[in-house]
C-alpha cells in the first residue's frame, strides 16, 4: 500500500450500477473508467458479474467510485451488499431488451434503500435503430414515473462505439453536484464487502466508508466480534492515503488478525461506542407485488453488507398487506451492527425474491410486550422527531435513567449534539441531568417521583422513630429499591436540601428544622438512665439492669439510651459496658496523680487497687484508655502518657 495522499478538495461520490443481467453494466463501467470491474476468473470467463466489482474515475474535482453489481437473479444478495452507501444510481437498461425482471427488482431495492439521485443509461444503442431506441426511452420514462428517477436524465450510450459517454459523464457530474458532502468528524463506520490477504501486508478489507474517517495507526472495533484492531494502512481510489473520508471506496490493512477471520457483513467502527444486536425496531414497507405478511414470518434481511434471517412481528394489526407500511420488530438469527436511519431490504424466505424494505428506528430494541402500550408512539417519535424530541422520548422510557454511553450506542450522536439537546430539555424542565460527568439523564416525571419518595421516606422514618435524629443516608437510598440510580438519589436529596425541605448533617438525613421532642415520661426515663450510670461511678450496672426499671417499654428505652450516647452524655467503653463521662474524667485525674507520685508504669492489680474495681471493669477500662491514648500497653503493664 504505497504512498500518496488525497487532495482535500476532491469530492467522493459512490455510483452503484443496477440492471438486468447482460445489459452491459460492466462494459459501461470499463468504458467510463478504463478499468474492467470483474475481478474473478469465472466472471471473465462467463462474461457476467458474480461478485462486486470496483472501478474509479476522477474528473473535475470529483472522484467517482463505481460499484458494479451482479445482474443475475442468483446473485442479488451480492448486489445488495454493493448497494450500501450508494450516492448515485446508474440504472442500466439495454436498448435491445428494454426493462427486464432484474431491472425492476434492482430499482425497487435502490428505492427501498433510500437512494435519491440517479442517471439512466440506455446501453447497446449501436444494436438498435432510432425508432427502437425512442420506444425504449419512452418505456423507461413510463417505468420511472412517480419515482425518485422521474426527472433523471436518460442517456443513450454504447460502450463499444463510446457514443454518448461524454453526455453520461456530464449527467453523473450534475448528479454529484447536488450531493451534500458527508461529515468526516462523525464516528467511523465501514461495512466490509470483501476480505482478502495481500502479500507482504496481511489482512485487507474493503467497503464504502459510510461516516467518519480512518487512517494508519487508528484503533478500530470489529463487529460483531468486538475485537480491537490496529490499522496498518489505508487505500482509496487505488492509492495509499493519510486518511480516507466518508463516501469513499476504502481498503483497510489490519494488524492482529488473519484474513480468514474476516468476512462480508462485518463492520469496522470507532471503538467502544456501539453494540451489536439481535433485535431491531423499524418502519417496514412491503412492495405491492409481495404476498400478504403475517406475524412470525421468516425473511432474509440485508442490512449494509450483512445478511441474516429475521422473524417479523408487527406493532399494529395482525398482518401487513401488499404495498402497506407498519412498525415492525425484527428478531435476527445472527448478531449484526446497525444504527438508526440505516436502510435494509427483506426478501421472501422461499422462493427468494425481494418483497420489501425499511429503515432502522431502534437498533437495540427489546422483545415486544403487551403492556408496553407507548411503544408505537415512541417509534413515531424516533421516525419523525428532532434530536430533542428523540432524546426526551428515550429518557422517558429509561426508568433507571439514561446514560451517555447508551445514548451514543442508540443514536451515534456526537458529544456536542447530546449535551446541547440535554441542556435544551433541562432548560425546558423536561429532563433532569442527575450527573453531568459521566452524563446521566432522567425524565422530570421520574425525578419528581424520586424526590417525593425521598421526602416521604424521611418523614415516615421520623414518625416511626421520634427518638432518632434521622435516617442513615445509605439506609434511605436502599429503601428506594434498585430502580433508583445512586446518581438520581443524590441529585434528588441535594435538591431537597437546597429547597430546605431536608437536612443532611453527616451521614444522617432528617426533615429540615426537626428536633427530637420528648414526651414527659420519656424525659423522665432519660434522666433516670443517665443518673443510674452517673451514681454508679466505675462499677456500672448492665444496660439491661438499668432499662428494666423504667416505666416505658424497652424499645423506647433503648432509643433514649442511644440518644444519650449520641449526645455524649454516656460513653460506650465496650459492647457490654457504658460509663458516665464524669466517672471517666475522674479516672483520668487519678491516673495523672498516680504518675506524679508513683511513676508512669502501672500494672493491672495496682490499677484495680487504685480504682477499687474488679477485673470485669478493669480490663475494658484499660483498653479504652489505650484507645484514648491516655495509656499505652507495654507487656503486662501500662505506661501512663
Amino acid at each position: 500500500m504505497a504512498t500518496a495522499t488525497e487532495t482535500a478538495a476532491t469530492k467522493s461520490v459512490i455510483v452503484g450500477t443496477a440492471g438486468h443481467i447482460d445489459h452491459g453494466k460492466s462494459a459501461l463501467v470499463e468504458a467510463l473508467t478504463g478499468t474492467h470491474p470483474d475481478r474473478l476468473e469465472e466472471e471473465k470467463r462467463r462474461g457476467i458479474t458474480i461478485d462486486l466489482g470496483f472501478a474509479f474515475l476522477e474528473e473535475n474535482g470529483v472522484r467517482f467510485g463505481f460499484v458494479d453489481v451482479p445482474g443475475h437473479e442468483r446473485f442479488v444478495s451480492n448486489m445488495l451488499a454493493g448497494a450500501a452507501g450508494t450516492d448515485v444510481l446508474l440504472l442500466v437498461i439495454a436498448a435491445d431488451e428494454s426493462i427486464k425482471p432484474q431491472t425492476r427488482e434492482h430499482f425497487d431495492i435502490c428505492r427501498l434503500l433510500g437512494v435519491q439521485r440517479g442517471v439512466v443509461a440506455l446501453t447497446k444503442c449501436d444494436l438498435v435503430d432510432s425508432d427502437t431506441l425512442e420506444l425504449v426511452r419512452l418505456e423507461a420514462e413510463e417505468f420511472l414515473r412517480g419515482s425518485f428517477l422521474e426527472n433523471a436524465p436518460v442517456v443513450p450510450v454504447s460502450a463499444k462505439t463510446r457514443g454518448g459517454l461524454d453526455d453520461l459523464k456530464k449527467a453523473l457530474h450534475d448528479a454529484a453536484a447536488s450531493i451534500t458532502a458527508r461529515d468526516a468528524s462523525r464516528y467511523f463506520r465501514l461495512p466490509i464487502d470483501r476480505a482478502f490477504a495481500m502479500k507482504g501486508f496481511g489482512a485487507v478489507v474493503t467497503g464504502t466508508l459510510l461516516s467518519g474517517s480512518v487512517g494508519p495507526g487508528d484503533e478500530v472495533e470489529l463487529f460483531p466480534s468486538g475485537e480491537r484492531l490496529r490499522v496498518r494502512g489505508v487505500q482509496s481510489g487505488g492509492k495509499a492515503v493519510e486518511r480516507a473520508g466518508p463516501g469513499q471506496r476504502t481498503a483497510v490493512n489490519l494488524a492482529g488478525i488473519e484474513h480468514t477471520a474476516l468476512k462480508r457483513g462485518m463492520v469496522l467502527a470507532t471503538p467502544g461506542k456501539f453494540r451489536k444486536t439481535r433485535r431491531i425496531d423499524a418502519r417496514l414497507e412491503l412492495l405491492a407485488s409481495a404476498r400478504k405478511m403475517k406475524p412470525g414470518v421468516r425473511v432474509h434481511l440485508h442490512a449494509g453488507t450483512a445478511e441474516t434471517v429475521a422473524e417479523m412481528f408487527f406493532y399494529q394489526g395482525k398482518e401487513l398487506s401488499p404495498g402497506g407500511s407498519a412498525f415492525a420488530n425484527l428478531k435476527l438469527q445472527d448478531e449484526i451492527f446497525v444504527l438508526p436511519d440505516d436502510r435494509f431490504i427483506v426478501r421472501q424466505f422461499s422462493p427468494v425474491v425481494t418483497i420489501g424494505g425499511g429503515i432502522v428506528l431502534d437498533p437495540l430494541a427489546r422483545r415486544p410486550v403487551a403492556r408496553d402500550t407507548g411503544r408505537k408512539a415512541y417509534l413515531e417519535t424516533l421516525q419523525r422527531g428532532d434530536r430533542e424530541e428523540i432524546l426526551a422520548a428515550m429518557t422517558e422510557r429509561a426508568i433507571l435513567g439514561l446514560r451517555y454511553e447508551e445514548i451514543v450506542a442508540r443514536t451515534a450522536w456526537m458529544d456536542r449534539e447530546i449535551r446541547d439537546a440535554a441542556k435544551k430539555l433541562s432548560d425546558a424542565g423536561r429532563v433532569k441531568t442527575v450527573s453531568p460527568e459521566p452524563l446521566v439523564l432522567v425524565s422530570e416525571k421520574v425525578f419528581a417521583e424520586v424526590r417525593k419518595k425521598v421526602l416521604e421516606k424521611v418523614e415516615k422514618f421520623q414518625r416511626e422513630n421520634p427518638l432518632l435524629p434521622g435516617i442513615q443516608r445509605e439506609d434511605l437510598r436502599g429503601s428506594l429499591g434498585k430502580r433508583v440510580r445512586a446518581e438520581t438519589f443524590r441529585a434528588a436529596l441535594e435538591e431537597l436540601i437546597t429547597q430546605k425541605k431536608l437536612a443532611a448533617p453527616g451521614e444522617l438525613v432528617k426533615k429540615a428544622g426537626s428536633e427530637i421532642m420528648l414526651q414527659p415520661e420519656e424525659a423522665k426515663a432519660k434522666a433516670q438512665i443517665e443518673a443510674a450510670f452517673a451514681t454508679a461511678g466505675l462499677q456500672v450496672p448492665s444496660v439491661k439492669e438499668v432499662l428494666v426499671k423504667l416505666a416505658i417499654e424497652s424499645k423506647r428505652a433503648e432509643r433514649l439510651l442511644q440518644m444519650l450516647l449520641r449526645e455524649k452524655n454516656l460513653v460506650h467503653v465496650s459492647p457490654e459496658l457504658i460509663f458516665h463521662p464524669q466517672a471517666l474524667a475522674q479516672l483520668k485525674e487519678k491516673l495523672s496523680a498516680y504518675k506524679k507520685s508513683k511513676g508512669e508504669r502501672i500494672s493491672v492489680p495496682v490499677f484495680k487497687e487504685l480504682t477499687g474495681i474488679t477485673r470485669k471493669y478493669a480490663i475494658p477500662l484499660l483498653e479504652y484508655l489505650d484507645r484514648e491514648r491516655i495509656t499505652r500497653r507495654m507487656g503486662d503493664e501500662r505506661v501512663i502518657l
